[in-house]
């Protein structure tokens, strides 16, 4: 039976919008109370009257009855706190397989991995791990969810179980704003035209990872879409630079030579420091990202190849998106 996930919604977006509020640097007046040290019938955890270490909100009375309209607000809320911010963090959420499928079902279907197998019990969860003894990497260069779906991920909740002492940190970046700050002549070279996304290679994930196992046998290095360079966005109606290093081959209507050329500009466009965030991951966090909005990188900085011998464990869940258009 799967846990409500009513009060870690809740929770998640209290704790958005409460870092935004800080973010702006808006004086928060200190939060009055009467509960006495021993008495914390909520959590186990030390009662703290300062609005930096905020920690919970009570969104029930003692027997769980539920306050009526607080969970959609609340599901609304970090909704369009995620249209807005492109991607969101929430620490110290320390919750279950069963609330991370119950949160992630609240944006919508959820999808299978077209190549990796999810969990046992839980098909919808891809267990990341990214063993001390691993040569190589998944994910270390910039892409966007599975492009070469047909349609593509709408949204991915990402848990992260184990985290290394050092490196191990994950970058976005913003292709709303890539778009926007794009030279001209670029724009108008590709505003209107469509490229391929291809899974080529995917098999990789299955023959090189020891802890990665694949779903049944495919013809991977077919397995490709087409889609528009400057998508919109379904629920904004922002242009978004729809192109990924990883996934992105050519662009149509052009030669192979002319469609790498601006390719290469282009991912280096996204690349751009200005346009991205860099997040420094703790045990027990998770974060929701757009991911028709964004591209990320996970930095491998901590393995074996790389001079160290460090584990991190992630779970992945995403969320079904649409035909870009």
């Amino acid at each position: 039976m799967r846990v409500n996930a009513r009060l870690v919604v809740a929770i998640l977006g209290f704790f958005v919008f409460y870092e935004v509020i800080q973010a702006a640097e808006i004086k928060v007046p200190d939060f009055k109370h009467s509960v006495t040290p021993e008495k914390k019938p909520w959590t186990d955890k030390e009662f703290l009257n300062n609005p930096a270490n905020f920690q919970f909100a009570i969104v029930a009375d003692r027997t769980g009855g539920v306050r009526r309209g607080i969970f959609p607000e609340a599901v609304k809320k970090v909704n369009d706190l995620l249209l807005e911010h492109k991607v969101i963090f929430f620490r110290e959420q320390p919750i279950s397989k069963d609330q991370q499928v119950a949160l992630a079902e609240k944006f919508g279907p959820l999808e299978t991995h077209a190549y990796v197998k999810g969990l046992e019990d839980y098909p919808e969860i891809v267990r990341i791990i990214k063993g001390k003894e691993e040569k190589n990497q998944w994910g270390e260069n910039w892409h966007s969810d599975v492009s070469y779906n047909a349609k593509p991920t709408k949204a991915v909740i990402l848990r992260s179980l184990k985290i290394p002492p050092v490196g191990g940190d994950t970058c976005f970046s913003n292709m709303e704003l890539a778009w926007e700050t794009l030279d001209p002549k670029t724009q108008d070279k590709i505003k209107n035209k469509k490229a391929i996304h291809s899974s080529l290679g995917a098999e990789f994930f299955i023959d090189n990872y020891k802890y990665m196992e694949g779903n049944e046998k495919r013809n991977y290095d077919s397995y490709s879409n087409e889609h528009p360079i400057v998508r919109t966005h379904p629920e904004t109606g922002k242009k978004i630079l729809y192109v990924n290093w990883t996934y992105t081959k050519q662009i149509i209507g052009m030669d192979k030579e002319e469609s790498d050329q601006v390719l290469k500009e282009i991912f280096e466009h996204q690349a751009r420091l200005d346009l991205t965030c860099r997040f420094s991951w703790t045990e027990d966090t998770v974060a929701i990202w757009d991911n028709r909005s964004v591209i990320h990188y996970a930095i491998a900085d901590f393995f074996p190849g790389r001079g160290l011998g460090y584990e991190r464990i992630m779970d992945r869940i995403a969320i079904e998106g649409d035909h870009p258009q």
